[in-house]
């Protein structure tokens, strides 16, 4: 029987194919044709999260946040409330809102601030705070806060007694509170009983008011749950910065919780039994429980938090608690009294020790819950058992997925989590010995070993639980700090308590993709029991590929290379074995990723594994200390059950093992193979016995491996049993087991050719034969993998070959799945694939470098990735797919650096023999080669427009290259000028981001040299040569690396672990960095280094670790240290987009970056593209939202300045976080303080000015507005707010939004006819002004008066032709300035008595700001161009005049114009200019006296108290001054120097200041940015928290999901966001940087349950994303265009994608696997503006599917099809094409062709678009006609049609809304929207309709249907 595989096409490595081998080439595509491209999915479920894989908590242990390109939740932020209540005359509402979230209050559970008490008192009363202070604040000094040593509570203190619970005075007792006498105590106890807990319960102290003021670390609760019952522990516990957190500990809950202000931990509850039920309610025979809480760890390892004291105590139903009590010293338990005084423990002291009868042991009777546990601690020697107390020895929990305390009977070892066991009445307790064990050992849950240092940092292991689809290594700060999280696996981590400002979100990084196979061996492959995955190691690294989607998933947590790997039949334990000795072995659980144990073995190193079918037996297999032959047994049965695992029998043998197996068919059975042996073992008892096989003949080959054959029908076949091995002479024998004699004995044998072209078969006779390295039995083939490359496979009688396949190298290991149809191979040359038989395909897995990765490259344009390899190879891979798209090898010389042509398909090479070859990536071949160094290559690199080329060599020369010719020929070599002996590192040459500086390390070690690049004229050279006292050496350069060009920063790594920040003009230091490095870890120099283009994070490669640094952060807060790679790591970089990091040693890791890019306004450059996720602190209560539950505390904002909503932070153009190209019309005055003047949008013309319109009457409206979704940024003081009266105004398009701080309900005011510009509040705050741009109605700008008590406009006046700047009321309200902007220059003087002008002047040069002086209302000030003009008003009766005085800016101010102004404390006037400097003006004597630098871009607002300063620039910054000293300098004249003036604060917020009110001492406020943010500022804590934002550009579409509980919103930001529908409230954004997200689509309720809901957006750059909405993750990202995407739809199934691009292409593509296998081009020419998609009713339609949709394109021809994808069928039911006149453009806007099915009656549909007529069109399907036409005022630019009511929406260029109702022909129209309403959509209930014109969402509610 002859059978071919199919060879790898366009592979490399032209294997494996069958029969014959082609001649390798020297560079070949390495792309495998079955293989299918790698998704990006990654599954993971975070404790806490109402929506799956959505992450709750600000710091909490879970550790990374989620999401493969990006997820980035809802944040959890204040709403401004008002002043204090307890101020004269304060206003507060009873919660505070953020936008979104709606916040129940502030602090926990809604409680004011406190203050514990700083003496011996039982109570201390909470201190009030001052007027205007945010709520969860105390206003006393922070020393005042903090409790005073209190001495009284030492050494322990016994709550109930010293605050008299008896007497009830200062405690409260609520529902049944009762004092019974308990047998088991023989002592009186409290009984707390009732259904509901919360009704129920003991609270100390009885008044929120109060606070306990206990300050001790340990609180022991001394309680027993009653059974069959639920019960809750609350605890109020107060930070070191007084922000109080709620611990809470309850059977109630089902998971793990976390937010910035909550911690909720499920108490399990475990019965040993067989089956049980881990979390619920408690089990009979639940014992008195003694519960110790380490507070002070609790919040340092789950918040980061510091632990000040313990405020109060709420103890609910239903349980007896016995006392409370709190202490600094950890007791033990068991122990008490004076015989054990001598031992390193504390006794318990009697007071609170439970009785224990003669002869009884304490954990018999009692449950200890330590929580977190002091098991943490990694002993400093071995644990030894016998000397002691049972506690030394602590066994793990039952397996639970969350961190929850875990009582035990007996001592627990760590669980975040409190497990009660209690004995079974049918069950019994059979443990094994517990042996001694010279390595701490993890059962379960989570280890931590920790070593505490006084005066340094803790260290932390941590062995999590992990759904490992993607992980993460990490730790950060100054110390190091790694969190666990359900989709991650963490294996070390550190904490630096002395270090809690980290930047935020923490961890950044999160590990997606792995590029490698193998390390220490190619041995280690497995399937999955089910066939649908591959297990492999990948060095330290275990990664589980899913064959057939390419998915990747991780097992972290080993530190050196895997050497040994092995899976139950099951699947569900994996056992791994480093190699490093001694050797440790990890147990995981295979399916949620959690590491169940880790311990150490008495192998020193494990090169084999093997598990029986059942799970409970584990072999391994090694070399001893004394390099002897040691087998030993493990027993693993109990690790999923609570226990250990068991050492069963060692054993040590003078025989060689190759290969060992445990027998399927008897668990105490196994075999070995090696060097002349083969041996069957048995265990039987706690022994290991061996006898051998007699192998006669054959006892001197060298066996290899082994398989036991299987029965073809599943079962054992133990009498049967055979045993095959093969050999590395090519002999396979079969072998009897039970009579351990040789039953047959083959040999593979070369081929041999008989004359002939053609080779015969393999044969089985004499001769010489090919070594076997592996074989694998099925029940009906066996597959051998060989030497010389091949993989065969045979019939078990081996009469001829089946299939055979050849590999490139030696097959190293071939494994058959359990279905028998594929069969793995891997090969020692790094390459792992399966061949599938059935089709005779073989599909490539994996491919990877068989030595360390020296250096890497990236490429922008079609996402590639290069490396240069020791094992000579130079190979490009697609970072997409992360798959070998070619290799390059040389045989002569090695290649050392690369880096790719930045504009073309080009990369450059440097060798060892000091040639620089460019390879063609499109022919495959060299194009050039210069050998004009005589050294090896060191250094590579290009100038970013790919003009120059440098390079560097071993011999100190560097060569210039001209690029921008096709043969790049040499223009200039300079010898002795780079470092000669400079390791090759993608760090030895810098290039500047503009190209124009080479920067080097140089001539010397010890120097830095910076050159001009065109030129190579030397600029600069600095020695950095200083003394390293460590090694009493001189400091050396390693890498160098430059910044933005904007910042002008060269960065130099040293040999001393210092990072130096050089201005890389003069040389200066700018700033420093001390590397950080572990204790006792020998630090490590960095070898390369790179700045994210947005200036934000540095990354760093040293030793094994990957550092990120916070490069914008001044006070450095240390590093996050990421570590996985098992060798040094070579190379760091970030991937083209900036979305992801790269780093490359032994293998290559792709990291996901989750944090938010910083919006830097001083790099104007374009952003760098990036897809992402989550940032840390805007998970924080995803749940809660997600449910639409009232959130019932405020989360304390982040300290990172300011909480970024999205990962990426940079607007897609603008400087400012906007686009100003609205205002494209006349030409007008150039000011340089356009950041902030009004920039009003395209003037359109009102909604009446046609004919046909139908407004309704009030009361009869059909619509009413509900909410208004966004800020308008592009206005100027457009924001007002008064923290007196709570009154809080904005600006949206042309409404004016009034928000209540109680409710969160929202006024909408509207009249305007254009956008309103600008905003003034009365002082008296009882009228509001509001100005707006001139329409094209109006002859001039209109200013409405508004009367605030009311909402109703009063006065309605005008005077002013161009957009109104500026508004401001006089002192005593009497008048009101208003302020043209630099093309009217005019400002009018009105009288508010009745609002007429009182006067008006034509200025001579734009003016940018005017005031009143606050203490003089007949002045008045404005700033321009280089003057500030004082106007002095003058009242003659009823006249009053202006008289003017100009002021020239003395010149030491600067260039630059004024830009703003605020009155100080009198006389003193502050002003802004564009240059950034804040100049002081004495208004008696009209002079300026002081001046000072005050930001870097130009100053757009000013505020100020008496003493202190705001300013807010256009760079996005605010900082607040300290003005105090300026008036005494006043009197010094020009003399003054500003020494005195220092800035207290500064916060960077997300674009240019536009607006901002604060209270009037400046503590707290509100401010708008151009990104159209408000943020709330709090100076007091320096957070800055986003109250109200929307999208930054155009919406594209809304769409909402089954349920109608959550909608989406998606536009040109690149952002997609999922909103809470019934207060809209935003829960996740999914962001993508520079690509446009154009169309959007919820996929259906039908396609799978809730949780799997599915968002798929289309972009710009034609790719289509799959977002998954309950994990917050990117499931799949596809390309099925060309270019961009126009719309996007599910099938009715959800299973299929359809999809449209505006060249009129429609594809079809697996919403699942990405796979589009259909492509209609009928409508080609024309943009697809509409799919539409519904279920087949109508049967008249003469064709067969399930779906009918239909396709509408630009050219106005609309197709319909009947399709049913599942059978791959799709016909076309009708077309439809449409007349269109020359011209149909309005407004400005070409109208869309829109259709939709009419929901009401499958038959039609309707259409509108451009054409002869307004009409809306439609058509019957079934009578092939037109049957209706309804006419319409406009030509219709979006269309929705009502779900359940007949109503239809049209939105139109002139800025209206159309309701029409389609049963009575009648309709009403409505105006609100600001521009164009591009886009209406009815929810599925047709409740509300949403409306969106550019970026302003407006939600409508539907009444009076």
């Amino acid at each position: 029987m002859t059978a071919e595989v199919a060879p790898l096409s366009g592979s490399r490595c032209q294997a494996p194919r069958c029969m014959s081998r082609a001649g390798r080439a020297d560079a070949k595509a390495g792309s495998s044709s079955g293989a299918m491209a790698r998704g990006s999915a990654r599954r993971a479920r975070v404790p806490g999260s109402g929506v799956p894989g959505s992450r709750v908590g600000g710091r909490g242990a879970q550790g990374p946040r989620l999401g493969p390109e990006a997820r980035v939740p809802a944040r959890a932020e204040y709403r401004l409330p008002g002043a204090h209540p307890r101020a004269p005359g304060a206003w507060l509402p009873s919660g505070a809102r953020t936008r979104p979230a709606r916040l129940a209050g502030v602090g926990v559970a809604g409680e004011g601030a406190e203050s514990p008490g700083p003496t011996g008192s039982c109570l201390v009363p909470e201190a009030g705070p001052s007027s205007a202070v945010a709520p969860a604040r105390g206003a006393g000094p922070p020393d005042a806060r903090r409790p005073l040593p209190a001495a009284w509570q030492h050494p322990f203190l016994n709550v109930f007694r010293h605050f008299r619970v008896d007497e009830w005075k200062r405690s409260a007792k609520q529902g049944d509170v009762a004092v019974v006498t308990d047998k088991t105590l023989k002592g009186a106890v409290y009984r707390i009983r009732g259904s509901v807990s919360a009704a129920n319960y003991i609270q100390l102290p009885k008044n929120s008011t109060q606070s306990l003021g206990l300050t001790g670390r340990y609180l022991y609760v001394l309680f027993r749950p009653l059974p069959n019952k639920h019960f809750v522990i609350h605890l109020d516990v107060s930070t070191e910065d007084n922000q109080v957190i709620r611990v809470s500990f309850s059977n109630l809950f089902k998971e793990f919780k976390s937010t910035a202000t909550r911690l909720q931990f499920p108490f399990v509850l475990e019965a040993r039994t067989p089956q049980r039920d881990l979390v619920g309610l408690v089990p009979h025979g639940a014992r008195w429980t003694f519960l110790q809480l380490d507070l002070q760890d609790i919040l340092l390892v789950y918040l980061n938090r510091r632990y000040g004291h313990l405020k109060s105590v709420r103890l609910c139903a239903s349980l007896l608690v016995r006392n409370l009590y709190t202490s600094d010293l950890c007791f033990e338990p068991a122990i008490s009294g004076a015989p054990w005084a001598k031992l390193p423990v504390t006794p318990m002291p009697r007071e609170m020790a439970f009785p224990v009868p003669k002869g009884e042991s304490w954990h018999d009777r009692y449950v200890h819950v330590r929580f977190p546990s002091d098991s943490l601690k990694v002993p400093s020697k071995p644990m030894e058992k016998s000397g002691s107390p049972p506690e030394a020895v602590l066994l793990g929990p039952g397996p639970h997925p969350l961190p929850c305390p875990v009582a035990s009977s007996k001592p627990v070892r760590f669980s975040v989590s409190p497990v009660v066991q209690t004995p079974s009445p049918t069950a019994q307790s059979s443990q094994a010995p517990l042996a001694p064990r010279p390595f701490p050992e993890v059962s379960l849950s989570q280890e931590r070993s920790e070593a505490s240092n006084a005066d340094g940092p803790r260290f932390h292991s941590l062995e999590p639980w992990a759904r490992v689809k993607a992980s993460d290594v990490h730790t950060a700060a100054a110390g190091t700090h790694v969190l666990t999280h359900e989709s991650t696996e963490v294996p070390v981590a550190f904490e630096d308590a002395g270090s809690c400002k980290r930047f935020l979100p923490d961890p950044i990084l999160r590990l997606k993709g792995v590029i490698g196979f193998g390390g220490h061996s190619t041995r280690q492959a497995l399937w999955t029991p089910d066939g649908t995955a591959v297990v492999y190691p990948c060095h330290a690294v275990i990664v589980v590929l899913l064959v057939d989607t390419g998915e990747q998933r991780f097992f972290l947590g080993h530190t050196d290379k895997v050497s040994a790997l092995a899976l139950d039949g099951s699947g569900s334990l994996l056992a791994s074995a480093q190699a490093r000795t001694p050797s440790v072995i990890r147990l995981w659980d295979f399916q949620t990723g959690r590491c169940l144990c880790v311990f150490q073995s008495p192998v020193h190193v494990v090169c084999s594994l093997s598990f029986s079918d059942s799970g409970a037996l584990l072999c391994g297999v090694g070399k001893d200390r004394h390099g002897r032959t040691m087998v030993v047994a493990w027993g693993t049965g109990q690790v999923g059950l609570g226990g250990e695992v068991v050492v069963l029998a060692k054993a040590h043998t003078d025989f060689d093992v190759q290969a060992f197996r445990v027998t399927f068919f008897d668990e105490t059975r196994m075999a070995s193979c090696g060097q002349g042996s083969v041996r069957l073992w048995r265990l039987r008892g706690r022994a290991l016995r061996s006898c051998p096989v007699d192998l006669g003949e054959h006892h001197v080959l060298q066996f290899t491996d082994l398989a036991f054959k299987q029965a073809r029908d599943g079962c054992p076949e133990p009498s049967a049993a055979m045993l095959f091995v093969c050999s590395r002479s090519g002999h396979i024998l079969e072998i009897d087991c039970q009579c351990m004699v040789v039953r047959h004995a083959r040999r593979l044998l070369p081929t041999q050719t008989l004359g002939g072209p053609h080779p015969q078969k393999q044969t089985f006779s004499t001769g010489p034969g090919i070594a076997i390295s592996s074989l694998s039995l099925s029940p009906a083939m066996c597959a051998v993998g060989s030497a010389d490359g091949y993989l065969r496979l045979w019939p078990l009688d081996f009469s001829s070959v089946l299939l055979e396949a050849e590999h490139e190298g030696p097959v190293s290991s071939v494994c058959v799945s359990p279905d028998g149809l594929r069969v793995l191979s891997a090969t020692s040359s790094g390459h792992l694939g399966f061949l599938d038989t059935p089709s005779r395909v073989y599909h490539m897995l994996a491919r990877s470098h068989t030595a360390p990765v020296l250096a890497l490259a990236t490429e922008q344009r079609r996402g590639q990735l290069a490396t240069v390899s020791q094992d000579r190879t130079v190979r490009i891979w697609d970072l997409a797919t992360l798959q070998q798209l070619y290799d390059f090898t040389s045989s002569e010389e090695a290649p050392c650096t690369v880096t790719f042509h930045p504009t073309r398909p080009i990369f450059f090479c440097g060798f060892s023999s000091g040639a620089v070859r460019s390879f063609s990536l499109e022919a495959a071949e060299v194009l050039v080669e210069h050998t004009c160094h005589q050294g090896a290559i060191t250094g590579l690199t290009a100038t970013p427009d790919g003009r120059l080329l440098f390079s560097s060599c071993s011999r100190g020369s560097l060569a210039q290259y001209n690029c921008a010719d096709p043969q790049w020929h040499v223009l200039r070599v300079a010898a002795d000028m780079v470092w000669p002996d400079a390791p090759a590192s993608p760090s030895t040459l810098a290039v500047s981001r503009d190209g124009r500086l080479l920067a080097f390390v140089g001539p010397s070690r010890h120097t830095v040299t910076v050159m001009g690049s065109a030129s190579l004229d030397e600029l600069l050279r600095v020695d950095i040569g200083t003394l390293d006292l460590a090694s009493g050496r001189l400091d050396s350069a390693m890498a160098v690396c430059f910044g933005p060009a904007a910042l002008g920063h060269l960065l130099v790594s040293t040999s001393s672990n210092r990072v130096m920040v050089l201005d890389a003009a003069s040389g200066r230091i700018i700033r420093e960095s001390t590397v950080f490095q572990l204790p006792g870890v020998h630090p490590e120099p960095c070898s390369s280094l790179m700045l994210s283009e947005d200036a934000r994070f540095l990354l760093m490669a040293a030793g094994r670790a990957v550092k990120v640094w916070d490069y914008t952060t001044q006070a450095n807060p240390g590093p996050q240290v990421y570590i996985g790679h098992s060798e040094p790591v070579q190379a760091v970089t970030f991937s083209p987009d900036q979305q992801q990091v790269l780093s490359a040693g032994d293998a290559i890791f792709l990291w996901d970056i989750l944090a938010t890019t910083e919006s830097d306004q001083r790099f104007p450059g374009p952003s760098p593209a990036c897809e992402a996720g989550l940032g840390t602190g805007q998970l924080e209560d995803a749940a809660s939202r997600a449910s639409e539950l009232p959130r019932q505390q405020v989360p304390k904002p982040s300290q990172a300045s300011p909480p970024r909503l999205g990962i990426c932070a940079r607007p897609p153009e603008g400087g400012d976080g906007t686009s100003d190209t609205k205002n494209s019309g006349a030409p007008r005055t150039t000011c340089p303080a356009s950041h902030k003047a009004f920039t009003p949008a395209r003037a359109s013309r009102g909604p009446h000015s046609a004919k046909g319109t139908s407004l309704p009457p009030a009361s009869s409206e059909w619509l009413r507005l509900k909410a208004v979704v966004g800020y308008s940024g592009n206005g100027r003081a457009n924001m007002v707010w008064r923290p007196d009266t709570g009154f809080f105004a904005y600006t949206c398009g042309r409404l004016v939004v009034v928000e209540d701080l109680h409710s969160g309900a929202q006024q909408h005011w509207p009249g305007h006819p254009a956008e309103i510009s600008t905003l003034a509040l009365s002082h008296s705050a009882q009228v509001l002004a509001s100005a707006s741009g001139r329409s094209s109605t109006t002859d001039h700008c209109q200013i409405r008066v508004w009367d605030v008590s009311g909402g109703l406009c009063q006065h309605l006046i005008s005077h002013h032709s161009t957009t109104v700047l500026a508004l401001a009321f006089s002192p005593d309200d009497r008048l009101l300035v208003t302020l043209g902007d630099h093309d009217g220059r005019t400002l009018a003087l009105w009288g508010t008595a009745t609002y007429d002008l009182v006067s008006s002047t034509r200025l001579p040069e734009p003016v940018h700001g005017v005031a009143f002086n606050p203490w003089d209302a007949g002045e008045l000030a404005c700033v321009g161009q280089g003057t500030v003009t004082f106007w002095l008003l003058q009242q003659r009766g009823a006249d009053i005049s202006l008289q003017v005085h100009r002021e020239q800016v003395p010149e030491t101010v600067g260039a630059g114009e004024l830009t703003s102004l605020c009155y100080g404390a009198p006389p003193l006037l502050y002003c802004g200019t564009s240059s950034g400097q804040v100049c002081v003006w004495d208004t008696r004597a009209g002079r300026c006296f002081l001046s000072w630098e005050a930001d870097d871009g130009g100053i757009g607002l000013l505020l100020c108290s008496s003493s202190r300063l705001v300013s807010g620039s256009s760079t996005g910054r605010l900082r607040l001054w300290a003005v105090g000293p300026v008036s005494e300098l006043r009197c010094k004249g020009s003399g003054a120097r500003s020494s005195s003036v220092f800035m207290e604060r500064e916060l960077v917020l997300d674009g240019a200041v536009v607006s901002a009110s604060f209270d009037g001492s400046v503590d707290m406020g509100v401010v708008g940015t151009r990104a159209g943010t408000l943020w709330f500022i709090s100076w007091a804590e320096g957070t800055s928290t986003r109250l109200i934002s929307g999208h930054r550009s155009k919406v594209n579409e809304v769409v909402f999901g089954p349920g109608e509980s959550h909608c989406a919103t998606c536009g040109e930001d690149g952002s997609v966001r999922v909103w809470a529908l019934a207060s809209m409230e935003l829960v996740i954004q999914f962001q993508v940087l520079n690509q446009s997200c154009l169309c959007l689509a919820w996929s259906p309720r039908c396609c799978g349950r809730p949780e799997q809901q599915r968002l798929a957006a289309g972009y710009g750059d034609g790719s289509l994303r799959i977002f998954s909405v309950s994990r917050t993750a990117m499931e799949l990202k596809m390309h099925p265009h060309p270019v961009a995407l126009t719309t996007v739809t599910f099938s009715t199934d959800g299973q299929t994608v359809l999809s449209g691009d505006k060249d009129g292409l429609v594809a079809v593509s697996h919403s699942r696997t990405g796979m589009t296998f259909r492509v209609l081009s009928d409508h080609q020419g024309a943009a697809i503006s509409t799919i539409c998609v519904t279920r087949k009713e109508c049967e008249d339609l003469g064709v067969e599917g399930t779906d009918l949709w239909l396709a509408a394109s630009g050219d106005q021809r609309v197709s319909v099809w009947a399709s049913d994808w599942l059978r791959n069928r799709c016909e076309l039911v009708d077309w439809l094409s449409f007349p269109m006149p020359a011209t149909t453009e309005t407004q400005g806007h070409l109208p869309p062709s829109l259709a939709a099915f009419c929901p009401w009656d499958g038959a039609l549909l309707m259409y509108v678009g451009p054409g002869f007529n307004k009409e809306v069109i439609i058509y019957d399907l079934s009578q092939k006609q037109v049957v209706e036409k309804i006419p319409l005022p406009f030509f219709a630019m979006s269309l929705s049609l009502s779900p359940g009511t007949r109503l239809l929406a049209l939105g139109f260029a002139e800025c209206m809304l159309r309701l029409v109702d389609c049963a009575t022909g009648t309709a009403q129209d409505f105006a609100g929207h600001n521009n164009a309403v591009h886009l209406c959509r009815f929810t599925p209930s047709a409740r509300l309709l949403f409306t969106a014109a550019c970026n302003e969402i407006l939600v409508w509610e539907v009444s009076g249907r």
